[in-house]
């Protein structure tokens, strides 16, 4: 694998906080504008996300800011970290860009960041990447996540057309974080409240309990590694989903820093798949 500091350095963008708004227990909206945002674009996917970048404390950078020459010439510990959130929306008429947070006290980094941001404070972030969009064509639509894919979802059930038909499963720690989403009248969103149970335990459950509507699905399935570990073998060896009409991945891991997660997600992906293979 190339060393970071050799890559090509994708663009910073820098925007600034208009407004933030607790929108559930246990998740917060950021809303960021500003014209640094001028040349931000997205290209019709509704997983675009981004990489919000966090300075470690202590550390300056020399303005203006320049990703690449940070990396080139300071310390790897002093390199700004990554967090990745999903673009909740994109207003380009009003240069709003929102972005959803899931907020567990002090735990983590971007969470705790997103609970204390006020108006105007800058951030800078890479982006925007992503990939997958509800097909048109599809019969039906099965989306699946738990909180750190809820923005997505929403995102691709706001893009449906009035008469598609959905299957969502979305897991929440408790009811209270269960959201008000648009979705077509086609469309059934069952809520998965944890309730102090393992994180995914939930989902899996309910996705192999579920009946799938007759004809070619095009499927969404994100969350926390080890439960899209078994999601995936379920949906491609037992439910015979081709590979290419699903969108599935580990958003996070238990137990992982988001650093620590990148670092192993290349190899725990082609274990899957050589496990795929093998059954």
């Amino acid at each position: 694998m190339a060393d970071e500091s050799s890559r090509r350095t994708p663009r910073t963008h820098e925007a600034r906080v208009v407004r933030t708004e607790r929108i559930a227990p246990h998740m917060v909206r950021v809303v960021l504008g500003g014209e640094g945002l001028g040349s931000f674009a997205t290209s019709g996917f509704t997983d675009h996300y981004i990489k919000i970048l966090f300075a470690p404390e202590g550390v300056a950078y020399p303005e203006p800011f320049d990703l690449e020459r940070i990396r080139q010439e300071l310390p790897r510990d002093q390199w700004p970290a990554q967090r990745t959130y999903t673009v909740r929306a994109w207003d380009p008429a009003q240069r709003e860009l929102t972005v959803d947070f899931v907020v567990h006290g002090d735990e983590g980094l971007a969470g705790p960041w997103a609970a204390r941001a006020r108006a105007g404070e800058t951030v800078r972030f890479l982006g925007p990447g992503g990939g997958y969009a509800p097909d048109p064509e599809a019969d039906w639509h099965l989306l699946v996540g738990d909180e750190s894919a809820l923005p997505a979802i929403a995102a691709a059930l706001e893009a449906l057309e009035e008469g598609a038909v959905a299957r969502v499963l979305v897991e929440v720690g408790d009811a209270d974080d269960e959201l008000k989403i648009a979705a077509p009248a086609g469309a059934e969103v069952r809520w998965l409240p944890r309730r102090g149970r393992p994180v995914g335990e939930a989902l899996v459950e309910a996705v192999r309990d579920l009946d799938f509507p007759e004809g070619s699905v095009h499927a969404f399935v994100h969350g926390e590694a080890g439960a899209v570990r078994q999601l995936r073998r379920h949906l491609r060896t037992e439910r015979g989903i081709p590979l290419e009409r699903l969108s599935i991945s580990g958003y996070w891991r238990l137990g992982k820093t988001d650093e620590a997660w990148r670092a192993v997600k290349r190899e725990w992906n082609a274990e899957v798949e050589r496990e795929e293979r093998s059954a």
